[in-house]
């Protein structure tokens, strides 16, 4: 087994329109997450459907930019992409192109062998309510028999069928050691309050539960511990929200990388941890995590996005 992490999931053009024009952003859940973890040190794969055309080619460059490996699964329609307007609280609003609406992922050798070698896998905004997809994913992971972090990160535009997407989600997250689910998640897949799922996620075996509430911060539910905290306190006001939850699920993981922590004292350094890096990112446009060093002038790079 490596160090390094799989990330599973979607890779994605953002169009973002308002108020100063149109601007475009490499990102996807999944790309977030892997671009993030290979900030924070930690040696990262990415497996997403990534179309041959100009904005794929400008995905690969950006992957790469990072030190984040590809392994890609072609796309018959193109690389996806998101149309992203903001609400006025600064949400981000989104409409997919058909790439992303009937995205798919191969999970062949290359995959495979990519899993039995990770030192945990990670999955966000993955199909779940394509049954024959997220079995492969399943046997997948079962031959591989590796750790596993899952963030359902629905999206109402590529959602087909709800029931499904639940079904799919919960098969695949049983036994999982960490699964994120935001306010937004369980309002849209369960109809029912964050606080009321995160027991239900809880008894599907899941060593940890993250429960993200935007502005509300966000908790750990870890067997007998319970931990929470604020969104942190940084200098400078908070620009764009996009990618917020995607930094605390990299920061988390790339702490859970020295070890699963014990007791609530560590859970809530490392709640303490995600927090400090999401209010960092959100100080920029885009999705691409920041550290609260980059508030200080002295950000990890300026690689362009």
């Amino acid at each position: 087994m490596s160090g390094r992490v799989v990330v599973v999931g979607d890779a994605l053009i953002d169009e973002l329109r308002d108020d100063k024009g149109v601007r475009e952003f490499v990102g996807g859940a999944a790309l977030n997450v892997a671009v993030g973890l290979s900030r924070l040190g930690v040696p990262t794969t990415l497996v997403a459907m990534v179309g041959d055309d100009e904005p794929g080619g400008r995905i690969r460059a950006y992957l790469q930019d990072y030190g984040v490996e590809l392994l890609a699964t072609p796309s018959p329609f193109g690389t996806s992409r998101a149309v992203s307007t903001r609400s006025p609280s600064g949400e981000p609003e989104y409409v997919f192109n058909e790439a992303a609406q009937k995205r798919r992922i191969r999970f062949g050798d290359a995959e495979r062998a990519a899993f039995a070698d990770a030192a945990m896998v990670v999955v966000s905004c993955f199909p779940f309510d394509d049954r024959a997809q997220t079995d492969d994913f399943a046997d997948a992971l079962a031959a591989a028999s590796v750790a596993l972090a899952v963030d359902p990160n629905p999206r109402a535009g590529m959602l087909h069928d709800r029931a499904e997407f639940v079904r799919g989600f919960e098969r695949v997250c049983a036994g999982a050691v960490l699964v994120k689910i935001g306010e937004d998640d369980a309002t849209l897949l369960y109809g029912e309050s964050l606080d009321l799922l995160r027991p239900r996620i809880a008894d599907l075996g899941v060593a940890a539960v993250l429960a993200t509430y935007g502005a509300g911060g966000a908790a750990i539910d870890a067997g007998a511990d319970t931990v929470s905290r604020p969104i942190s306190a940084m200098p400078g006001r908070i620009v764009d929200t996009m990618g917020a939850g995607d930094a605390v699920l990299a920061a988390t993981v790339a702490l859970l990388q020295d070890g699963m922590p014990a007791g609530a004292d560590e859970w809530g350094a490392v709640l303490e941890r995600a927090m400090d890096v999401a209010a960092a990112t959100c100080r920029f446009e885009g999705a691409l995590l920041r550290v609260p060093s980059a508030l200080e002038g002295r950000d990890m790079d300026r690689i362009g996005t």
